[in-house]
């Protein structure tokens, strides 16, 4: 590995299928996007790497192992804490590799004398589809990608290149009959194996969904208060899976299991002094204590009644919605 990426695989763009924009469009027609309305807005460039960028000719895709040391699913056992999905515990991501594939993109330019145009997951570029056409892995019936080197824990990062570049193999699906991912997961948001659902996931509902999340979703959540990572914990494939040895990921230890007490406390300031370089702060302070509150609202945790009323009056109504449904699950 270069700059802590795994090998370089290799995507020729002239034989990228339509396969991937259709299941695009199939979800779109279904709203399985739910508000992520920059979906549908960057469909025709998203659907295939040289509507994005008509000189591509070829696809080079990387990956960054991100393994947990320890079990990312044992804090949904402990409902006074928050559970974080494993990728937002450290440093983010985005920043780390956008360096590094720069670096990498510079040696390709010079070899190659032609352009070069670098991705991480910021651009409407279908990267799970690249890495399974490259070889890197295959994206499971979760929709995410397993590789068999290092299971479900890969942060992906591509160049595309207007060189011709020698491809190389496509990567089989390995899921056979397994089920694991689409059974584990806590609000059914799998409506078929290879389809998610967003506007029922989690992580979508605690990142990029700004709205009240629907009454009849909020128990299953439990203490998830960033992201979910049940549906990759449990791919039988992670027994290959090796720990991320990028000391800039590792997980910071005040967010591998934080008190929710203490994360409701934070207030504004705070949160933006917490999560200083982490991926969470991107998503604000009230939508962050939603989550915190719908958190404590599944406690069973009676102590924790108090710190939900306190914002019951807040002057944001979705936090004030969140800490109003909180206390009264409390006070059952």
């Amino acid at each position: 590995m270069k700059l802590g990426f795994t090998k370089p695989f290799i995507v020729d763009l002239s034989h990228f299928g339509t396969t991937p924009a259709k299941g695009l469009r199939e979800a779109i027609e279904a709203k399985h996007h739910g508000s992520m309305a920059w979906l549908a807005e960057t469909e025709l460039r998203r659907s295939h790497p040289q509507n994005l960028w008509a000189d591509a000719k070829s696809a080079v895709v990387l990956g960054m192992n991100y393994g947990p040391d320890t079990d990312p699913m044992v804090t949904l056992e402990q409902p006074d804490v928050g559970t974080i999905s494993v990728y937002a515990r450290g440093r983010d991501y985005h920043d780390l590799m956008k360096g590094r594939l720069k670096e990498l993109a510079g040696l390709l330019a010079r070899d190659t004398q032609e352009d070069v145009k670098i991705f991480v997951d910021t651009a409407p570029l279908m990267e799970k589809p690249l890495a399974m056409a490259a070889g890197m892995g295959w994206q499971g019936k979760h929709t995410n990608l397993v590789s068999r080197d290092f299971g479900s824990w890969l942060f992906i990062g591509s160049i595309l290149s207007a060189a011709d570049l020698t491809p190389t193999p496509p990567e089989l699906d390995h899921c056979g009959s397994c089920r694991s991912c689409l059974d584990i997961c806590p609000t059914q948001a799998f409506p078929e194996p290879y389809k998610l659902d967003a506007r029922r996931c989690i992580s979508y509902l605690t990142i990029e969904h700004a709205g009240p999340v629907d009454e009849s979703l909020r128990a299953a959540m439990g203490n998830r208060i960033y992201g979910c990572d049940d549906c990759l914990a449990v791919c039988p494939w992670n027994k290959f899976a090796k720990v991320g040895q990028e000391i800039k990921l590792a997980a910071r230890e005040d967010l591998n299991a934080p008190y929710l007490a203490e994360l409701a406390a934070l207030g504004e300031d705070g949160f933006r002094k917490r999560f200083a370089g982490s991926p969470i702060k991107r998503i604000g302070w009230n939508r962050f204590l939603r989550n915190v509150l719908y958190a404590i609202g599944n406690s069973q945790n009676a102590d924790l009644r108090s710190v939900a009323h306190a914002y019951q009056s807040h002057n944001n109504a979705v936090v004030s919605d969140a800490a109003k449904w909180a206390t009264s699950q409390l006070s059952k």
